[in-house]
């Protein structure tokens, strides 16, 4: 999979170290090594509207917290059936990587039926459902009939589904805006364009053009949207926003273009009691956003992402926590190369680099880092999510074939997905994005005749539903209860390294894997048809 572009949200997900419950033995899986138990799952695929392809967003792609709420319902997009008219948007139109010209629907899954949520009135309209509160509102955004002389694509707006009703949230008098996410108060934050001429513009950055016009934060809630100023520039964006009611995005901090990116310099903040609250940088100026991000924000206030150091373009994670801005690279047990979920425990998950030359997803807590490790055979692995039982989902990658794997890790232990799940099952699990407290998994997979690598032009969204006690009388939990263990076999390998391996350090390896599996996904450009 190539690296996502037009990649807005970010992560944040509930933890709080509480056990998992256990079944009995028939209807488990054992690590013989860790002696680990780990439950079986209902596979739930979401299919299609008759198109190529569906999707749940990642945790830090486009539209991406809380895809599934804590009741199991989960929202995504999907293809119908219908070409992508000319002008289509492939930030709506196109799929999760924007290379698929069919028209895009979001999609509502709940209770085992799948609903189309349409979009905005106009012929051929796409739309992305990204984001779903606890009460059933969800966020995305959506194409309009209007074409944008810039760009020669169509515009597109932030929405809100709720009672089965779509709502446009607007602009500011622009052409634009996007939804961040939405807590469970129906606080919906984002961005939107003015019609104040900028050349510096944050969202008109995605087209390489100084044609276009200031890109604002935005709060809405009961029906009015507010913007939420600035740290001193023309520009700021809104990412995401807790159960507190705090927002975390990026602002310009003046107008004047710096030495080393030619932009202004953009800093992250934290929107707090109706103030803006700058969180600094490392000491770099950084660029839009592949340096410079926020990937995640817990009901604690505390913030993670990325900046890089004085005279240094690479991004280094951080952790915001009081008023203190931290370098989490060098931490004791590894080098943490990525930030990428928090949770209210303040855990942090992600990818990192371990002395004994392993890229592996890890488990930070109190400065301490924990190698998650790789699945059998494999050379990296990224954590994306986690959960307030302390599990944790992501990919592992072979160096050799190519292949990768969807993961669980819990209580020490990591597991193939694929092997808790029915064995005559058609989809193979190889890219998974979300966890609920409940347990439930959402991600993508491939059917048959779909290469691994090609899951965005071809794969399928799917939930994975715990068969334990909270689900086990699910008619699906019964027909998996009855099933033995197996691994699934991977798909047709492709693109086999010459000999057969993969060479490099293992952070060469980690970038190589990374950008094969879709882990650090930016949006540095803008997708064009």
């Amino acid at each position: 999979m190539e690296p996502k572009t037009l990649t807005i949200f970010l992560t944040m997900n509930l933890f709080a170290a509480l056990a998992i419950p256990v079944r009995p033995a028939a209807q488990e899986q054992t690590n013989e090594e860790h002696h680990v138990k780990h439950h079986q799952y209902e596979l739930v695929d979401i299919g299609t509207f008759g198109g190529p392809a569906s999707y749940i967003n990642a945790a830090f792609a486009l539209g991406a917290v809380n895809q599934i709420n804590e009741h199991g319902t989960s929202v995504g997009s999907s293809a119908t059936s219908e070409p992508a008219p000319p002008g289509s948007n492939p930030a709506n139109c196109g799929g999760i990587d924007g290379k698929i010209d069919f028209v895009f629907h979001a999609f509502k899954w709940e209770n085992g039926a799948v609903t189309d949520l349409g979009a905005l009135p106009g012929d051929d309209n796409c739309s992305v459902a990204t984001s779903i509160n606890a009460n059933g509102e969800i966020v995305g955004s959506s194409e309009i009939d209007i074409i944008d002389p810039l760009t020669g694509q169509k515009e597109f707006r932030a929405v809100l589904w709720k009672d089965g009703k779509i709502r446009n949230l607007g602009t500011f008098g622009g052409r634009y805006s996007l939804p961040g996410s939405i807590n469970n108060r129906g606080q919906v934050v984002g961005e939107a364009t003015n019609a104040i001429p900028d050349p510096f513009s944050l969202l008109y950055q995605l087209v390489g053009s100084s044609q276009g016009t200031q890109t604002r934060a935005f709060l809405w809630e009961n029906g009015h949207k507010q913007d939420l100023g600035t740290l001193g520039g023309p520009d700021a964006w809104a990412f995401l926003v807790n159960d507190k009611s705090q927002i975390v995005g990026l602002s310009y901090v003046n107008s004047t273009p710096n030495s080393v990116t030619g932009f202004p310099t953009l800093h992250p903040f934290l929107w707090h009691e109706r103030q803006m609250i700058d969180l600094g940088t490392l000491g770099g100026f950084g660029t839009f956003v592949s340096t410079v991000s926020v990937n995640g924000l817990n009901n604690q206030g505390q913030v993670i992402g990325a900046s890089p150091l004085t005279g240094d373009q690479i991004a280094h994670p951080f952790l915001w926590d009081d008023g203190k801005l931290i370098d989490l690279t060098v931490q004791s047990g590894g080098v943490i190369a990525t930030a990428d979920a928090i949770n209210d425990a303040g855990q942090i998950v992600g990818n990192a680099n371990f002395p004994n030359g392993a890229s592996d997803a890890y488990l930070w807590q109190d400065g301490m880092v924990t190698d998650l490790g790789t699945l059998d055979g494999d050379c990296f692995s990224e954590a994306f999510a986690i959960n307030s039982r302390g599990q944790v989902v992501g990919q592992s990658f072979s160096c050799v074939s190519g292949i990768v794997r969807s993961f669980l890790w819990e209580n020490g232990s990591m597991v193939d997905l694929n092997a808790l799940i029915p064995p005559n099952s058609n989809l193979f699990l190889d890219n998974t994005l979300a966890i609920n407290d409940s347990g439930e998994i959402g991600g993508l997979a491939v059917p048959p005749n779909c290469a691994n690598e090609n899951d965005d032009l071809c794969g399928h969204a799917f939930v994975l539903i715990p068969c334990d006690d909270e689900h086990f009388d699910n008619k699906g939990c019964e027909d998996v209860a009855e099933t033995a263990i197996e691994a699934k076999p991977a798909p047709v390998i492709q693109n086999t390294t010459a000999g057969g391996q993969s060479s490099g350090t293992a952070s060469e390896i980690a970038d190589r894997g990374r950008a094969q599996v879709g882990g650090r996904r930016t949006f540095a450009t803008w997708p064009q048809k």
